[in-house]
Formats: C-alpha cells, structure tokens, sequence
C-alpha cells in the first residue's frame, strides 16, 4: 500500500512540469538556444554559409580600434537616447499633472494621448513621418507661412536625427498614464497641509509631486531608456536603411543589422549584440545606482 502511494506522488509531480512543457520548450527554442548561440558567433568568422571560424576577440578589438562607422552609430545612439528619454519623460509629466486637474472625459483624453504609443513605432507612422518632415512636408509648408525657409529635415544631416527624436518624444503616452497613476496616489492631505502653511504650485510640485513620483521617474525612465537604445525600425524607414544622410541616424540597431543581414558578417553582428546588451545592463545599474541619491519610498 506504501509504494503505491509513493509511486502515485511521484507521478504526480510530474504533472506540473507536462502543463510548463511548452513554455520551457519556447523559452529553450526561441530564447535560450540562440543567446547561447549568439555568444559563441561573437568570437567567430561567420558569413551564413561556411562553418563558424574562431577568431577570438577580433570582433570586439575591431569595432573600438578599426571601424569609423561603428563609433559613428554609438554616438548617434547616446545623442538619441539622452535628449529624447529625458524630452519624452518631461512632456508625459507635464500632460500627466495636466490631465489630474479634473478636467472633464479624462477617460478619452487618456485613449488619444496613449495611442502615439501603440503606432508610434510602426512602419506605417515612420512612413508618414518621413513625409511630414520632407522638403515639401507638412512641417516646412508651416514654418513656411511664418518666414522660415528650412531645407528637408530628414535630408540635411544637422537636422536628420531631430526628427527620429521627435518621434520618440511623440510616443509619450506610455509613461504619461504612469505617471498619472501615480498623481492619483498621492494623498490630497499633503496639499492641502501645504496650502495652509502658504505653499504656492511651484513648491507643491517641487516639494510634494516631485519627491513622491521619483521611483515612478525612475520606472519610465529605465523603460524608456531600454527602448531607445533598441529602437530601429524609424531609422531604418526614414533613411531607407542607409542610416544617412551622412551616417547622421545611423542608429546602433541599424548597424547592426547593415553587418548581420546586408554584409553577411553575423559573427560581427553578435559581437555588437553582446556589447548592446552590456551598454544597456551598465546603464540600467547606473540609474539603480544613483537611485539611492534621490528615489523617495514610503519608508
């Protein structure tokens, strides 16, 4: 009688890992398998065809010592990423703190600006962004009335990449609901206490909505700050993946994916997915880092 109890425990134990069978068998196909896959690649020569060649760490010696256009996309990167995270962040605020003055149809307010979000990255905006910020688009015709002769800007290399940061900064809607859910959060005690004591909106903001929403600030902003460097398919539609003109939205991803899938050089490719992957992990542990410095909890 005891074995068969024990016998029928063991089988049951395993009924678990049958219900988990699809979801580790994707986690291992889909996921597992080519990181693993795509390390060993970064140390090799592979061209798609040939069988991987070791080389060691030429890969990663010649995108910092030998490739112009390498450091070219890390810069674009870097400039894309912290002036449009911070612009984004700032102009989802200031619409968020907008939205909790108890205006009325909130609820469709917040559908519309959380939809640039949902389209934002599409081929199908990037298209029309394309067209929007043309010689003849819609944004020089405007500026136009007013004086301005501006020449195209996703043309001219000064001006290229503002676009791409207009973009990203369009797609606010995301952190703007977030940060609205924390603007609910706050207790309207606070406030009213500072009213008393004489403090204006300015000081509220600074001194009250400020400090509660930090670890709400540093949610959106590693979030955001992921995605940027991530981000592809605008640079990709707007220069017709050349990155140009003039390597000026030459993005890293776009690089990337010029080496990988237009040079047939995936070794090299892997490596810059690996140094990607460092950059984002080095500066995700910068901002938890310096947290400590200025996000305020409850405790």
């Amino acid at each position: 009688m005891m074995r068969r109890v024990l016998t029928r425990r063991r089988g049951e134990g395993l009924i678990p890992y049958l219900f988990l069978a699809p979801w580790l068998i994707g986690v291992l196909a889909f996921s597992a398998i080519p990181i693993f896959t795509s390390l060993y690649l970064s140390f090799t020569n592979y061209n798609f065809i040939g069988t991987p060649n070791w080389i060691g760490l030429r890969n990663y010696l010649t995108m910092f010592t030998d490739d112009p256009q390498y450091l070219q996309s890390l810069k674009v990167t870097f400039m894309y990423v912290f002036v449009a995270v911070p612009l984004e962040l700032a102009f989802a605020l200031g619409l968020a703190l907008l939205l909790n003055r108890g205006i009325g149809g909130l609820g469709t307010y917040r559908s519309l600006y959380y939809i640039p979000s949902l389209i934002g990255g599409s081929v199908a905006i990037a298209i029309l962004w394309r067209q929007v910020f043309g010689a003849e688009g819609i944004v020089n015709q405007t500026l136009g009335v007013f004086g301005f002769d501006m020449p195209s800007w996703i043309g001219t290399p000064g001006y290229a990449v503002w676009a791409l940061i207009l973009l990203k900064v369009w797609q606010f809607g995301s952190p703007m609901i977030i940060f609205l859910a924390g603007l609910k959060q706050i207790p309207s005690d606070f406030y009213e206490a500072s009213s008393l004591d004489g403090a204006g909106r300015w000081k509220q903001f600074a001194h009250i909505t400020l400090p509660m929403l930090t670890p709400i600030l540093l949610f959106n902003a590693i979030m955001q700050m992921i995605s940027s460097f991530q981000a592809f398919t605008p640079a990709y539609i707007i220069s017709e993946g050349t990155g140009g003109p003039v390597n000026s939205t030459l993005f890293y991803t776009l690089y990337l994916y010029q080496n990988g899938f237009g040079n047939f050089q995936m070794g090299y490719a892997s490596s810059m997915a690996w140094v990607l992957f460092i950059i984002i992990g080095v500066f995700t542990w910068l901002a938890f880092k310096a947290s400590d410095r200025w996000v305020h909890y409850d405790n």
